[in-house]
């Protein structure tokens, strides 16, 4: 009862994280196009992110003796990385294509749990991936306007290569007695990619007076500061704070899975605010990601493994019958699907 609770909880976080994300893209767009620079706005982004959390991360400053590795890699990868060479692969491929590859992060997830940490993987899970990443490519229309740029298309798996770097980092220590905070993950996080990605945008040259003005928002006239605000305190903190939680709710394999919905909330929200019809190909490749992402989340087992595991193969236990041996595999991460103390 209380795992089917932690599960529902952990895939309600897992979506509002999908939709915070999912809306940077069309407060950010209008900016762009006032004037900001990408980079700048990403600088932005984070910098005011990591203002507003500076209060948690002098609470939980104690991390910084504890936890500094975890700290760095989650601001290094997390934060900076994912913003950074994502921005730098849309400058070179198309962004359709960029996203695509950003998004293998699930699929590489799970090359993670199983050959680095390995886990087993539930065969669901990993049909969720397949079927979430081919609906993906319908949604951002991959095939239109492919070009081969080697340096782009290195960019953007180093994106997908950083994502990873989130989910995994996400879930670190979520096993251990003295668990870190993951708010406090969250605000070191940040503060790190703030610093990183100032030597990197160099905001000094940005033209502060366009935060002053107004963007185009689909023919209406929006505050800069109204989608400054949105970007900073939606996209950003409540996005990261509900998906690291998510992931501990969850696991790093079935939160990046969900994750993909971003890219159907990015081109849903495109559609209703700035006017980017969908065309059919796209509608059913976010129903095809919608149900990738249940798959996975439905791979989930609903209750940990009462007593032992045999076999250093991953075997099913020593009791279970021959009709058990596929499942078996598939339940030995149960136990992380639990409640925990946050």
């Amino acid at each position: 009862m209380h795992a089917s609770q932690g599960r529902s909880a952990g895939l309600g976080l897992a979506l509002a994280s999908a939709f915070a994300f999912g809306g940077s893209g069309v407060a950010a767009k209008p900016l762009i196009e006032a004037g900001l620079d990408p980079l700048h706005v990403v600088w932005l982004r984070v910098a005011g992110a990591a203002l507003v959390m500076l209060p948690v991360a002098w609470r939980h400053r104690a991390l910084l003796r504890r936890k500094p590795a975890l700290l760095v890699g989650f601001g290094l990868l997390a934060v900076a990385g994912v913003q950074a060479f994502y921005f730098a692969s849309i400058s070179r491929i198309p962004v359709g294509v960029a996203l695509l590859i950003e998004y293998l992060a699930p699929a590489l997830v799970l090359g993670w749990v199983r050959f680095v940490q390995r886990r087993p993987v539930t065969r669901a899970a990993a049909l969720g991936v397949v079927l979430a990443v081919g609906g993906l490519a319908c949604v951002v229309q991959v095939w239109s306007g492919l070009t081969f740029d080697l340096v782009g298309l290195l960019l953007a798996l180093a994106a997908a290569c950083c994502q990873v770097g989130y989910f995994v980092l996400s879930d670190q220590g979520a096993d251990e007695a003295e668990q870190a905070d993951p708010i406090g993950v969250i605000a070191y996080g940040l503060l790190i990619g703030a610093l990183v990605l100032t030597v990197i945008a160099r905001p000094w040259n940005m033209d502060w007076s366009l935060l002053g003005g107004t963007a185009d928002m689909d023919g209406s006239d929006v505050p800069a500061w109204l989608l400054l605000g949105w970007i900073v305190l939606i996209a950003t903190v409540l996005a990261y704070v509900t998906g690291v939680i998510s992931v501990r709710r969850l696991s790093p394999q079935v939160a990046g899975v969900v994750a993909c919905l971003e890219a159907v909330i990015a081109t849903v929200l495109a559609w209703v605010l700035l006017g980017e019809h969908l065309d059919a190909p796209q509608i059913i490749g976010g129903a095809v990601v919608l149900v990738g992402a249940f798959i996975a989340q439905s791979s989930t087992p609903k209750a940990p493994v009462v007593g032992p595991v045999a076999g250093s193969g991953g075997g099913p236990g020593a009791g279970s019958r021959p009709d058990e041996a596929d499942s078996a595999p598939e339940d030995l991460d149960a136990g992380r699907t639990a409640p925990r103390a946050l």
